[in-house]
């Protein structure tokens, strides 16, 4: 999302590369650049310019340091400063009352329906409860088929009333249910409509009033750019909403959303959509985005999204087959599932600190695994826990290259990386990790007793 942007910043700050101190004149320069950046970015003007002024006032008070350059320091400043923007703090859902009722509200389009069934799934797993959507849109064709398509996808339970057209009745009818079986999460899907909508901006309200939720959430496109800043705002005068969820961040967007629509509405963004996956959805951290905006990574993020697809039982079993050599193609075909689980794999590799710029214009995505995925598919169930016998029998391989549409040379190529790998794997594993791990702590003891010296 913010490929431009960054793009954009790094040369900003290149004006101050080489510079021995930070001077008005520099400073100046740097900044031009930087506050046009940001307006190019969709960042609304007003935003841009107090953020700018701001940066400057910071960057000319600093005593630099001889060992910080100019340009570290302003680098520095900027993120600091770019993720006060977007919040500062990581603002949490609201989830105290039983039922705890959260209320989606926003324009057509902006993916309200799917974004509940994302949330019903990240409180079910990440946060241990036990949710229960509700379908309110009873205007758009086959919008409340979808939200119960979407629900047993992630086997979590749907109110209907097919009979009633009144979504306040079915808010309430809702929140009844949900006291009576016993869940803690109500998520009440509504129709999209427009501000300048009087009637149905007054059934919304109407609907906030009825089920009295906890948490009223503003779903949001960011694709619409600064269109979805102003009308973040005019949603906000009516609903006086809690948080602002950004879906589509994954998409071809400028990011100005993301950095002004805080300081225009002072309400904190919450979550971000950065997939099509049920699993797409994470909470906004506004350090790690000033990070990503920077093209410093976002490793915390990936870290976090790896945990949520980790199984300590299965990967203790898995430990234990590297470390005996038993490591089979089932094994690394289970992996690729869980690592595609993750999200996009350009949008993964992005993470970490580095890779992000270096890969900005290879193309890369899940379908990278599909020869692989096709290759192992094409094994006997024989094949795949002994990878031994295609080592030692050529004509398996040439059956497995039919079968998988690719060339003899790919399979060779697999089966030899498979094999490099579950080398190194084992080499990782058991007492050599340990005799490494002894080693490097050897090392730091020894750095540590010269540093004195």
């Amino acid at each position: 999302m913010f490929d431009n942007l960054s793009d954009r910043l790094e040369r900003s700050f290149k004006i101050l590369k080489g510079e021995g101190r930070i001077t008005e004149v520099n400073i100046a320069e740097a900044l031009k650049d930087v506050r046009r950046a940001l307006i190019e970015a969709d960042v609304n003007y007003k935003v841009a310019k107090t953020f700018i002024d701001t940066v400057k006032q910071k960057a000319m008070g600093q005593n630099v340091l001889i060992s910080v350059k100019p340009k570290e320091m302003i680098v520095k400043i900027v993120h600091d400063e770019l993720a006060a923007l977007m919040g500062g703090e990581t603002a949490e859902v609201n989830l105290k009352s039983h039922p705890s009722v959260i209320l989606m509200a926003g324009l057509n389009g902006a993916g309200k329906t799917t974004l509940s069934g994302k949330l019903a799934l990240y409180l079910k797993s990440q946060k241990r409860r036990n949710p229960l959507l509700v379908a309110c849109d009873v205007y758009r064709p086959a919008a409340i088929e979808q939200l119960r398509v979407l629900a047993e996808q992630i086997q979590v339970p749907v109110y209907m009333n097919l009979e009633s057209k009144d979504p306040v009745q079915i808010a309430r009818e809702g929140v009844i249910e949900a006291k009576s079986k016993g869940y803690d999460t109500v998520i009440v899907d509504t129709a999209g409509r427009l501000a300048i909508d009087e009637e149905l901006m007054q059934e919304i309200a109407n609907i906030k009033a009825a089920c009295n939720p906890d948490e009223t959430l503003f779903v949001v496109d960011a694709m619409t750019g600064q269109d979805a800043v102003n009308t973040a705002k005019e949603f906000n005068d009516r609903l006086d909403y809690d948080g602002v969820v950004l879906t589509k961040l994954d998409g071809d967007t400028r990011g100005g959303a993301a950095i002004s629509i805080r300081t225009v509405v002072n309400k904190p963004i919450k979550f971000v959509g950065t997939g099509e996956k049920m699993e797409a959805l994470d909470q906004f951290h506004p350090s790690r985005m000033a990070d990503r905006i920077l093209g410093m990574g976002d490793i915390i993020s990936l870290v976090e999204r790896a945990q949520q697809q980790f199984d300590e039982k299965e990967a203790r079993k898995l430990q234990e087959k590297i470390q005996k050599n038993k490591f089979d193609f089932e094994d690394f075909y289970n992996q690729i599932q869980q690592i595609k689980k993750m999200g996009n794999l350009k949008d993964l590799a992005s993470m970490i600190p580095g890779v992000g710029k270096a890969i900005k214009d290879v193309e890369l995505s899940n379908d990278s695994f599909k020869p692989i995925e096709a290759i192992i598919q094409s094994m006997t169930p024989k094949e795949r826990h002994n990878p031994e016998l295609l080592m030692r029998q050529p004509t398996r391989k040439n059956r497995i290259a039919k079968g998988s549409g690719t060339s003899i040379q790919e399979v060779n190529r697999l089966i030899k990386q498979f094999d490099q790998m579950r080398k190194v794997m084992k080499m990782m594993t058991g007492t050599n990790m340990k005799s490494m791990m002894q080693q490097m702590q050897q090392m730091q003891q020894m750095q540590q007793q010269l540093g004195k010296r």
